[in-house]
């Protein structure tokens, strides 16, 4: 009863729009405040009412584009929705000075996609199949 409850305020808080776009994509309603954007548009929420969220499940994303995949999360976003920083890196003034030179810009993990890496295979193939020799008939094998 408790969940059908807050299933039905946060539909009241988003809208029906909102809650249509939450039910395709992350598979429930959900209300928070907007805490940031990363360079790619996604955007990260937060709830911090124990009445609303479960436990653990107080901070969400909302990716910009329509498949849901955890590569498109950089790692500064990813340490705040695992809890590993209190702060969101938008407020977090270490994580805004922590840019070394060295560090190359974020690329998505195209594994299972047509952009995924594929090697040249240069390897002679370990199995031969077997080919047949034909005899024309008449003839003998000596």
């Amino acid at each position: 009863m408790v969940s059908i409850i807050r299933y039905v305020r946060n539909i009241r808080r988003t809208g029906i729009k909102q809650w249509w776009h939450q039910m395709q994509y992350i598979g429930d309603a959900k209300a928070g405040t907007h805490v940031g954007t990363d360079q790619f548009g996604n955007r990260y929420f937060e709830n911090l009412n124990p009445e609303d969220e479960l436990p653990g499940r107080h901070r969400w994303v909302d990716f910009a584009q329509h498949f849901n995949n955890a590569t498109q999360v950089p790692a500064e976003w990813h340490s705040w929705l695992s809890h590993i920083r209190q702060l969101p890196p938008s407020e977090d003034k270490v994580m805004q000075n922590m840019s070394p030179p060295w560090k190359a810009p974020w690329t998505e993990n195209l594994t299972g996609t047509r952009g995924a890496y594929r090697p040249y295979n240069t390897v002679v193939p370990k199995i031969r199949a077997w080919q047949p020799k034909v005899a024309s008939r008449g003839e003998s094998n000596p």
